[in-house]
């Protein structure tokens, strides 16, 4: 993806109600940024992922567009996609105004696909959500799965040794395997411990492929006797009718 020195290509701007993860029914400022390569089969804003999608502004404009419509008692602004971590050196001084500057808790919400930028981005988020992928995700397309999981994992070991608020989060879909995603927990409880986290949210898939709930317990109970505050959350704003 290529973006002029000093510019960020962002989809949109706005604010509702967060609608996944553990802060779900917090206030919330979404700034989407556009283009990802990735392309899960679930995706549901399928508008942001062409690179050209969303309209480009100097990093200036951008800090003033976010200025101009923060509402009172925001809790948090979430950085999304498309995958901001494509555009991550414009995601730094943008995060560190939000951060910095307006005193507003940051939310990084990617795929985690590269390490090296998130270990750049992460100085100015005090919120990491890792969201590992199942292989029925399809994002293999431009990277291959295993190459994916070592950065997801790269980037937990990351988000834990700088002691961010960290959670995971895993979609799941009535085709993911109970026996793959039953070896992706373990290796995780392999490598931390659960108090370094503060949430493991497994996420039913909306309106593709979505699993029964006989599904989603199996999940949960592969789940909970390493992590007991294992929830199953379903997209929120979906339920409510919110963006």
């Amino acid at each position: 993806m290529q973006i002029t020195e000093n510019r960020v290509r962002i989809s949109e701007i706005f604010t509702s109600i967060e609608g996944e993860g553990i802060f779900v029914g917090t206030k919330t400022m979404f700034v989407r940024l556009a283009g990802c390569h990735l392309k899960c089969r679930w995706c549901d804003t399928g508008y942001a992922l062409p690179f050209n999608s969303g309209k480009e502004y100097s990093i200036e404009e951008a800090k003033e567009l976010i200025d101009s419509q923060i509402q009172p008692f925001t809790y948090k602004v979430n950085f999304t996609g498309g995958e901001p971590l494509l555009q991550y050196e414009a995601l730094i001084p943008i995060a560190d105004f939000v951060k910095n500057r307006k005193g507003l808790k940051t939310y990084i919400e990617s795929s985690c696909f590269d390490s090296f930028r998130f270990s750049k981005v992460l100085e100015y988020f005090d919120i990491c959500k890792i969201e590992f992928k199942t292989p029925d995700s399809g994002v293999t397309e431009e990277i291959s799965y295993q190459e994916l999981l070592l950065n997801e994992f790269k980037c937990l070991e990351l988000a834990k040794e700088h002691n961010k608020t960290t959670y995971i989060k895993v979609v799941i879909t009535n085709s993911t395997e109970i026996a793959i995603f039953k070896v992706l927990v373990n290796n995780i409880f392999a490598k931390i411990e659960p108090s370094n986290i503060s949430g493991f949210v497994i996420q039913p898939s909306y309106g593709i492929d979505e699993p029964k709930l006989e599904k989603l317990l199996n999940f949960y109970d592969i789940v909970y006797p390493l992590y007991p505050e294992v929830r199953i959350i379903p997209q929120l704003h979906k339920q409510i009718g919110a963006r």
